[in-house]
């Protein structure tokens, strides 16, 4: 099911038992930021950038370094070289994701990120290591920025998809399908917002973040709250512009989140998060969230 109806898509995900697949990944890969600087394509519809901040690539690099350290205490995360030409490659879960058995290349809005998925290291590891059949979406009609259009929780094989300038309705469909979900609710995002996964953010399929004002209709996120709660932390405009919805749960026990965005959080919303089994992990990366992405977009899950 690929449908924008609200009380459609409710219905049907409150009959999918937690049974399509694992809730966390069991891997994970990064892409280094080498030569980290701001992509000006990117910035053309990315409101979370500016390029007139200056950019430190030794302390991207080293935050960059700390957050795969991190990380590696969930779940095995490897980390791929950077290529200075595409400065947006430290957010490779949006030119790639993953479903059993399967990689996912996605077709990019912009140019400067469509370079990404040419990347032979990483489709070779996949095809030649992991033994993944690839499923390359850029012969297609469209544009679906994979993970960073489309939220998913894996463990009831449901889709949230935010359509805009990254993310149109041949896209999201080629990338339904090709996931293979059960269902998946599309909807529009507010003006100036680029991806699904800075506004929301389902975790381990037993809690949600969510940032209503990143919504062009507010009853799409009062309806997807309803199928989380009472484990639902509701996000302030200025908690979503701190990257606090950018969060995710590689395992049933921690969230791991930017500093920023832990701090942007009220005791309440810790509360809320706790109550779900979770404690927060934190990171350092407010010199990587200058390019318009937090802890989420750099993490690309294998599952």
């Amino acid at each position: 099911m690929l449908t924008r109806d609200l009380e459609e898509f409710a219905a049907f995900a409150r009959r999918c038992a937690p049974d399509f697949g694992p809730a966390c990944a069991k891997a994970a890969f990064l892409v280094a930021p080498e030569g980290f600087a701001l992509a000006e394509q990117s910035a053309s519809d990315n409101a979370y950038m500016d390029l007139s901040v200056a950019v430190d690539p030794a302390r991207a690099l080293a935050q960059h370094r700390a957050l795969q350290a991190a990380l590696s205490t969930s779940l095995p995360t490897i980390c791929f070289p950077g290529d200075p030409a595409a400065p947006d490659g430290l957010f490779p879960n949006n030119v790639f994701a993953t479903a059993p058995g399967r990689l996912l290349v996605g077709r990019m809005r912009h140019a400067v990120r469509q370079r990404e998925a040419e990347r032979h290291d990483i489709r070779g590891f996949f095809a030649g290591v992991v033994g993944y059949r690839e499923v390359d979406l850029r012969g297609g009609p469209g544009v679906c920025e994979l993970t960073g259009s489309i939220v998913i929780d894996r463990a009831r094989g449901l889709g949230f998809a935010g359509l805009g300038e990254r993310c149109d309705d041949a896209g999201l469909a080629a990338a339904h399908a090709a996931l293979g979900l059960r269902a998946t609710l599309a909807f529009d995002l507010a003006a100036g917002e680029y991806h699904t996964n800075v506004v929301m953010s389902v975790l381990a399929g037993k809690a949600l973040a969510i940032a209503p004002s990143g919504f062009a209709d507010p009853a799409v996120p009062a309806a997807i709250a309803a199928l989380y709660a009472p484990h639902v932390v509701t996000l302030s405009a200025a908690q979503k512009a701190a990257f606090a919805g950018n969060c995710l749960a590689l395992d049933p026990a921690r969230v791991w989140i930017s500093a920023a965005g832990a701090s942007a959080l009220t005791g309440a919303q810790r509360d809320t998060l706790a109550a779900a089994g979770f404690s927060l992990a934190p990171v350092e990366l407010d010199e990587i969230e200058k390019a318009g992405g937090s802890l989420r977009c750099c993490v690309a899950e294998i599952y």
